[in-house]
């Protein structure tokens, strides 16, 4: 493998057993293929956009790359490392430079733990040595630069509104200087008026930190704004993939041509 690319994903295929039998106690375990065969290349500094509806796999690929659940079969390189199934303690120094920011923004908030905590809940496991003066530098550092006031630290997350949640989920994954941050639908959540802002908030800290991204999204309207080239899933399988402007200018599968005609476009 070469390191010229910061992640690469060969051949991904993932399955899953349905289990009916409880409802249905005479049906058989079926295995539903959640994708097949994916590959694609990311360059540190980029973004891919993944888009389609929902059930066509966007997520279990995310979930693959960061080792949440286990491939059938492909491969998953980091830099030059083979990552694919590797064991939590093994995959543990990778989970540092590749974070997530999930859809429902307080859903992914624990409600028992205020802002400070749930900032440096994640430098705390990797870094358990460090002082507490300095994380909480760092914390309040970050929640400047994610459009949070510092003396919001002790406040727990059902006093924020959904867009002030995502920030702190935000804030959380940047935590420990990650390369690649994952964004699982992080604006489907949130109301029109919200989205705009958090949108222009990951692109802006994606310059500040020179950040990495995977944006999955059913809106390919958004997957423009944000992304350098686009991938566009179906049952599982990719139909369309490449740069930005060639997808939007010349759409080669009917897929992605229903999808550019009948998704609103968001007004940035």
């Amino acid at each position: 493998m070469s390191n010229k690319y910061l992640l690469s994903v060969k051949k991904l295929s993932v399955e899953y057993k349905s289990n009916n039998s409880f409802i249905f106690p005479w049906e058989k375990k079926r295995i539903v293929k959640a994708v097949s065969n994916i590959s694609f290349n990311l360059n540190e500094g980029k973004t891919l956009g993944i888009v389609g509806e929902t059930g066509c796999g966007k997520s279990t690929i995310a979930k693959a790359i960061v080792n949440i659940i286990k491939i059938k079969s492909g491969n998953i390189y980091w830099r030059d490392k083979n990552i694919t199934n590797l064991s939590e303690k093994l995959m543990k120094e990778h989970r540092k430079e590749i974070q997530m920011i999930f859809q429902d923004p307080l859903a992914s908030l624990n409600p028992r733990m205020n802002v400070g905590e749930i900032i440096s809940e994640p430098l705390i496991t990797h870094f358990p040595d460090m002082t507490r003066e300095k994380i909480q530098h760092k914390v309040k550092e970050l929640m400047i630069n994610v459009g949070l006031l510092p003396n919001q630290i002790n406040r727990y997350p059902h006093e924020f509104s959904g867009g002030q949640c995502q920030r702190i989920g935000i804030a959380r994954a940047l935590i420990l200087n990650p390369k690649l941050i994952i964004c699982d639908e992080p604006v489907s959540a949130l109301d029109v008026s919200i989205q705009g802002q958090v949108i222009n908030l990951l692109k802006s800290l994606q310059k500040k930190y020179k950040l990495t991204y995977i944006f999955i999204t059913h809106d390919l309207s958004i997957a423009k704004h944000m992304s350098d080239n686009i991938m566009v899933l179906y049952f599982g399988k990719i139909v369309e993939m490449g740069e930005k402007n060639k997808i939007f200018n010349q759409p080669q599968h009917q897929y992605t041509k229903k999808l550019i005609s009948s998704i609103p476009k968001l007004k940035i």
